[in-house]
């Protein structure tokens, strides 16, 4: 029986090109999983502060997640105020060892800076002193960035990097959507075969595979790669567009509707 849900948030519970951008059967199936016992948690890299505006401001949904995975990496529980506290020491540890990546990859970063001098209008990205992405003007040129990065990694096993269209974040390996998940299952005391987990894109990957949750599934409007894997690991691909997708997703492993018993 699934106990948990991680879903990605743009391009799976939300389209930014379809109206309305969220079905409403969605929020249905939301609540009545909820009221069930079941967990939600939104699995995104979208920043904490980015994540509550999409949800609350950007896309209004009227039901909040029990936990934010922001970032590909830190893990947040909702409080019965409204707001987010960090669960464990996991956002401590990880925050420690990706200082740690930075101080090292520093030599690793300064030729991806001249790598991506090629490039018309990339920007790169900085967070408190740190290189930390990338943005492309064209999906040909992160193809080309990212082919590079998988070259250079070699030489520094615990670096990696997420990719999400033309943007690129890099990361410590050991964090990701896919691990962040694990923990969060860790910390749930559930195993995998309780858990759903629901993306699009390339930054998705990791949580898709089937080891961190046994119930895989995309909606139609995913990336190639992340059919493939889903299909790999026995999951499931939607013919419906996000929201619509996730809602035929859950019938299909039987989540939804909510049996009474």
């Amino acid at each position: 029986m699934i106990r948990l849900l991680s879903t990605d948030f743009d391009g799976t519970l939300v389209s930014h090109e379809k109206n309305p951008c969220v079905v409403p059967e969605l929020f249905t199936a939301l609540r009545e999983l909820r009221e069930a016992g079941v967990v939600w948690a939104v699995n995104t890299g979208r920043t904490l502060w980015h994540a509550e505006e999409g949800l609350r401001n950007e896309f209004r949904f009227p039901i909040e997640p029990d936990y934010l995975l922001v970032e590909e990496r830190d893990i947040y529980r909702r409080t019965r105020s409204g707001g987010w506290d960090p669960v464990g020491d996991w956002n401590r540890r990880a925050a420690r060892d990706t200082e740690e990546l930075f101080t090292l990859a520093a030599p690793l970063l300064a030729e991806v800076l001249r790598f991506q001098e090629r490039f018309d209008g990339v920007q790169a990205i900085y967070d408190r002193g740190h290189f930390i992405g990338s943005v492309t003007k064209t999906n040909a040129d992160m193809d080309e960035l990212c082919r590079f990065l998988g070259q250079i990694r070699e030489r520094l096993p615990m670096f990696n990097f997420q990719r999400n269209t033309i943007y690129v974040r890099f990361c410590h390996h050991a964090y990701s959507k896919g691990t962040a998940l694990s923990e969060l299952a860790r910390h749930l005391d559930l195993a995998p075969e309780a858990i759903f987990a629901a993306g699009d894109h390339f930054n998705d990957l990791p949580m898709l595979d089937g080891i961190h949750a046994r119930h895989v599934a995309c909606p139609g409007n995913s990336c190639d790669e992340v059919k493939q894997l889903v299909r790999d690991a026995g999951g499931y691909i939607a013919k419906g567009i996000a929201s619509a997708g996730v809602v035929e997703s859950l019938r299909h492993f039987g989540a939804w509707p909510v049996v009474k018993r």
